[in-house]
């Protein structure tokens, strides 16, 4: 068996038949699962090449092929054993870079591609010598279709167009189309993305001699629970080039490998669309916190490769750092998870993030505890976490894109390496508050108040994310927020569910005698934060849609079964109005500004566009895109208030009779009288259509690919 890490124009230039055998499953991969992700890699190194920037190649996995008998003078020919999936998609990729490259009219470079899919012709005696790769019999028509139809494919006339065959043929053409024909640069493009495709590319290689057992090696691959992950391929280079006796190699192996092959270590954990096992996403986070460079998981094995060619001490201690690491990595990771130990600063950060789904931070973490570092002292790393939590929570609260954090914590990790270390937390504080971009700006505290105030966070916001919060605005209550809280213990963590003091469906039990008007105030309010808390799910479900007073009220309920203090203020209340869950949010959101604060005078960015943040949309946008006029005429959608107007001025301003308000909420209020009005909806633009001033927000906000979770905020 040998074993080697080729690229495409390595694997497929010389004449030869990759069969894949009958028994095999038929092509299975499909656009979310591979092809976009395999794109969106082609993509960001043939930027790379065409910049004239250094780019590492992309790792794309293992095949395995077995050598076959064959007469002198026909063509090699080699069973794929495992892998069919991968080579396939590589072939239709191949091919369809050729066509797209040839069809812009540069030939000559499309044919150092056509080379690596077809056999030259002095070598094709059948039919199915032509391709390189030739596919189980299921697929074998839909293959030969797409790979032999001329250029351009009008792929819908195809006879087997719905085949995933097909389908990824034409997705990959599609998107070559598009990205070489996007500039003037169309040859520079062309000769970047054959290049890419050609050489940026990798693949283990794992070849059979025609006498050994290969159902063996694909059960020990595929059914016994060792597959090729990142972290095998790694420890396969790190052993090899590990320079001791047999005996000394196989004590490094128990002492710093073996640890890996554990369930906690083996698990697969989701990162973006793919899953991974946990040592492979580890050892991704632990070399980008040594590099401080950008590494995706699917790179990992050929980043690492590299930076153990370049590494000048003994691999026995290249061992001994991964492993150290691994071992603070795991004691966070394990400690963060449990419910009702007391968690330090470092463990309670690592619970949080992992709430907002966020791994980002992770090779932070693990540059922050590097045993071959200087220390830092424990002020200045909590002021670390502080900061970053405090920008994650917050951002969150705005409801702001998480798209570029991973560049964005890259910047940070090379910022803090060119300091001292001993300041990171300063470094780290004034890096985000020096942020004005709408992707990585710090939110300052009149922002999330503006976000929060009215929004129904229920719908808009995670349960863990949400979840979260309120658990931090109980320990804020229990005192945590001081170095020695008086309470006994921090709140049970990710235990409790959510639960609506007074419940969604509150017609069941509660007071149904309202007008339409204060209807309308009640379910603007049902959903925001001043009428959630948590609690255990036994008493969720004992209380869920129950009256507020009574004998199986959940005021009563409430009252004897929790002692969590957001809870408690509740139950003090004779009764739970619509003002009081205002006023109780306006309290909570003042919490949340407390416990995760910004530095003194931070305002955050002003005047934020519909394109980052959904609930800064105001009329005055509205009325420069052009699709409201100034002088247009709003009209009241309650029945109550038919007939009466309010009137737009060229600024976005609103004027009801002679009073000129900013918002629609406002100019709502004034008109109904009542303390909280929706009144992006309650404003109509075209009475006999129904269609209301968020109608008209929403279509502005699909112009920015911003259509959902729209509020009706201010």
């Amino acid at each position: 068996m040998l074993t080697e890490v080729k690229k495409p124009r390595e694997v497929f230039y010389m004449p030869q038949r990759l069969l894949v055998p009958l028994f095999q499953r038929p092509y299975v991969w499909s656009k979310e699962g591979q092809w976009e992700p395999l794109w969106d890699d082609v993509v960001r190194i043939a930027e790379k090449i065409l910049a004239k920037v250094e780019s590492n190649p992309h790792f794309l996995g293992a095949v395995v092929l077995q050598q076959q008998a064959a007469d002198i003078g026909a063509l090699p020919m080699r069973t794929v054993i495992d892998g069919q999936q991968r080579l396939t998609t590589l072939q239709l990729l191949l091919d369809a870079v050729h066509e797209e490259v040839a069809v812009a009219g540069y030939e000559a470079i499309a044919k150092q591609v056509q080379d690596l899919v077809e056999n030259a012709e002095h070598f094709v005696k059948e039919p199915e010598d032509r391709y390189k790769v030739w596919p189980t019999n299921r697929d074998r028509a839909a293959f030969n279709e797409v790979m032999s139809a001329d250029a351009p494919i009008r792929y819908s006339d195809l006879k087997n167009s719905s085949s995933k065959m097909v389908q990824c043929h034409k997705f990959f053409a599609e998107q070559a189309s598009a990205w070489l024909n996007q500039d003037d640069q169309v040859a520079e493009r062309a000769n970047s993305l054959v290049q890419t495709v050609s050489n940026f590319l990798q693949i283990v290689v794992i070849e059979l001699l025609p006498n050994e057992d290969a159902q063996e090696i694909f059960e020990t691959l595929n059914a016994r629970g060792t597959p090729l992950t990142p972290a095998d391929l790694i420890k396969n280079l790190l052993f090899q080039k590990l320079d001791v006796s047999p005996g000394q190699a196989e004590k490094a192996y128990h002492e710093f490998w073996q640890p890996f092959e554990t369930p906690f270590w083996e698990m697969e954990i989701s990162s973006g669309r793919m899953k991974y096992s946990r040592s492979s996403l580890f050892l991704t986070h632990w070399l980008v916190s040594k590099t401080a460079n950008e590494i995706p998981a699917r790179e990992i094995f050929s980043q690492f490769k590299r930076f153990v060619n370049d590494y000048s001490n003994e691999i026995l201690q290249l061992l001994n750092e991964i492993s150290e690491a691994a071992k603070s990595y795991q004691h966070l990771l394990e400690a963060s998870e449990s419910p009702t130990d007391e968690l330090d600063a470092t463990q309670l950060f690592v619970y949080r993030t992992a709430s907002m789904d966020s791994d980002v931070s992770k090779p932070l973490l693990i540059w922050m505890q590097d045993r071959t570092l200087a220390p830092i002292l424990m002020e200045q790393q909590n002021k670390v976490l502080a900061t970053v939590e405090s920008w994650m929570v917050r951002r969150s609260c705005v409801r702001l894109t998480t798209k570029g954090y991973n560049k964005l914590f890259i910047a940070l990790l090379q910022e803090l390496k060119s300091g001292n270390r001993e300041n990171c937390g300063d470094i780290a504080e004034k890096f985000f508050s020096t942020k004005t971009a709408e992707s990585d700006f710090w939110p300052g505290d009149s922002e999330v108040r503006e976000s929060l105030a009215g929004l129904e966070i229920y719908r808009k916001m995670s349960r863990s994310r949400l979840r979260m919060i309120l658990e931090g605005v109980e320990d804020f209550r229990r005192g945590y927020n001081t170095s020695k809280p008086l309470h006994e213990q921090r709140v049970v963590r990710n235990k409790c569910s959510i639960e609506h003091i007074m419940p969604q469906d509150w017609q069941k039990n509660w007071n149904t005698d309202l007008s339409e008007v204060q209807i309308q105030e009640r379910e603007s309010v049902i959903q925001t934060i001043g009428n959630l808390t948590i609690m255990t799910q036994s008493l969720n479900s004992k209380v869920s849609n129950g009256s507020w007073t009574g004998k199986n009220g959940k005021q009563q309920a409430l009252r004897e079964h929790t002692a969590l203090r957001i809870t408690q203020e509740v139950v003090d209340n004779d009764q739970w109005t619509e003002e009081l869950i205002t006023i109780r949010g306006e309290q909570i959101i003042d919490d949340i500004l407390e416990i995760w604060p910004v530095p003194a005078g931070h305002i955050g960015l002003k005047n934020l566009s519909a394109t980052s943040a959904r609930t800064s949309v105001s009329v005055a946008d509205l009325v420069h895109a052009g699709m409201l006029e100034a002088g247009q005429l709003l009209y009241s959608r309650r029945t109550i208030h038919m007939g009466q107007t309010a009137q737009i001025n060229s600024d976005g301003q609103i004027f009801v009779g002679d009073k000129m308000f900013f918002t629609p909420s406002g100019a709502a209020r004034a008109l109904s009288g009542t303390v909280s009005e929706a009144g992006w909806w309650f404003w109509l633009v075209d009475v006999e259509a129904q269609r209301s001033l968020s109608d008209v927000r929403r279509e502005y906000s699909e112009d920015f690919n911003e259509t959902d979770d729209v509020s009706d905020s201010e």
